[in-house]
């Protein structure tokens, strides 16, 4: 609609200046003769029919429009009623919502075309594990289109529904007990884990101490920081204790306003850090002995790497994955045993191209841990028999956030609905 407005607007104005032009030069210095009330009955039409083609577009786009986002909206009622400002504006909307209309009628026919396949069919149903300082909820999903575009093509879906802010060990006890239910109710057996940020700590603690292993097919962490975030250490021993306290009690007293039963922000964020990642390796092991470690560009092409993470300038591995203590127990136990254990990072490539707070945090993490997603470093990434590290081509690069589409935004070179359908369509060919 607002392309057709574009155009008609300029063939319109083209015409009606060509024909004004044309009578001042025939009727001048007498402009009023028979033919100016026809020019202005047009000129009139034009105006209202090309206002109703507009308002119309407009309106449509605004509320329909995932991909035009809150800053180009806001430039388009900015610029609405300055002259040249607006058409430059109105191109950027068309250009913007043009974009979209391709990729997702594109995804469209990807998934039609598949959907007798249904290649997200897993044995064992999906559990999406979120991450710190988040709830599921029906109104935000904490995952954006991806358990839509699973179920799509075929997956089941199950949330994990644990606290927004927990200790590792509480929300490990939560996840196990969901994880029971969910087996229980079903008769499904297993679930297929996928796990996000600190989520992903919470199910290796859900695994090796609370009971879960028996009812865990696989578990697949998302931009989790196994070995910590030097950047919390710091801000912990930097920042006032009354001021975490404020903040700890402000947090908690909010989660549990929306229904948290024990919050505890001051736990989760220890847990997040160097130090306390270190001392939950020492008891429960760290899976550091990647068997097959991928490289993958932001196009979603695999790259076979080494153990080490390599990039493609250096053949010599970067940022080695630490190795700590063995589990606590039988030396010849391993609760991870039978369970596919895997791993995902990612890089953001410059803090102008991460959403706020990302696009404060990253230049700070990367003072202090290196190349990161705007929250985790790269170190801190690889666990499991395999690791995938996700690099940008170009200037923009894959945040902490853009991994669970938290922003809804369609990256260019990277689809991250159809990264999600890869995995699971990988765990459905092993047979989970």
């Amino acid at each position: 609609m607002l392309r057709l407005f574009w155009w008609t607007t300029l063939m319109t104005t083209i015409g009606l200046a060509a024909t004004l032009i044309t009578m001042l030069a025939i009727s001048w210095p007498a402009p009023w003769g028979t033919a100016w009330p026809v020019w202005t009955a047009g000129l009139t039409a034009v105006i209202v029919i090309e206002s109703i083609v507009f308002w119309i577009g407009i309106i449509t786009v605004y509320v329909t429009s995932v991909q035009l986002g809150l800053k180009i909206r806001v430039i388009g009622i900015l610029c609405g009623w300055i002259p040249i400002a607006n058409l430059i504006a109105l191109r950027l909307i068309i250009r913007t919502v043009g974009e979209e209309v391709r990729f997702e009628t594109a995804k469209d026919q990807l998934d039609r075309a598949r959907a007798s396949e249904r290649i997200c069919a897993t044995r064992h149903p999906v559990l999406l594990v979120h991450g710190v300082f988040f709830r599921d909820t029906a109104l935000l999903n904490y995952w954006g289109r991806i358990p839509a575009e699973l179920q799509r093509n075929g997956a089941t879906i199950y949330y994990g529904e644990h606290q927004s802010a927990a200790s590792v060990p509480d929300s490990a006890r939560e996840l196990t007990a969901r994880i029971r239910h969910i087996v229980e109710t079903t008769g499904c057996g297993k679930v297929n884990v996928i796990a996000h940020s600190k989520g992903g700590l919470d199910m290796r603690y859900a695994i090796a101490r609370c009971g879960a292993a028996p009812f865990v097919a696989s578990l697949t962490t998302i931009n989790t920081p196994h070995r910590g975030c030097g950047f919390a250490d710091y801000l912990l021993t930097n920042i006032p204790l009354p001021v975490q306290h404020k903040v700890a009690a402000t947090y908690n007293a909010a989660a549990a306003r929306l229904g948290d039963t024990k919050p505890d922000f001051m736990a989760a964020v220890h847990d997040l850090t160097q130090a306390g990642c270190t001392r939950l390796n020492a008891e429960i092991g760290d899976r550091a002995e990647l068997s097959g470690t991928r490289g993958r560009n932001a196009g979603g092409d695999a790259v076979p790497r080494d153990a080490g993470i390599r990039t493609p300038q250096s053949p010599h591995p970067q940022f080695p994955v630490p190795a700590y203590g063995p589990a606590a127990g039988p030396a010849d136990f391993d609760p991870f045993a039978g369970i596919v254990c895997q791993s995902v990072g990612s890089k953001l490539a410059h803090a102008t191209t991460g959403k706020f707070p990302l696009n404060f945090t990253y230049p700070l993490v990367k003072w202090f841990d290196g190349p990161n997603d705007g929250l985790v470093a790269q170190p801190s990434f690889p666990w499991g028999e395999q690791f995938t590290w996700l690099e940008p081509n170009g200037m923009r690069g894959i945040s902490h956030a853009d991994m669970i589409d938290l922003n809804r935004e369609n990256i260019p070179g990277f689809d991250v609905r159809e990264f999600y359908v890869q995995i699971v369509a990988a765990l459905k060919r092993r047979g989970l």
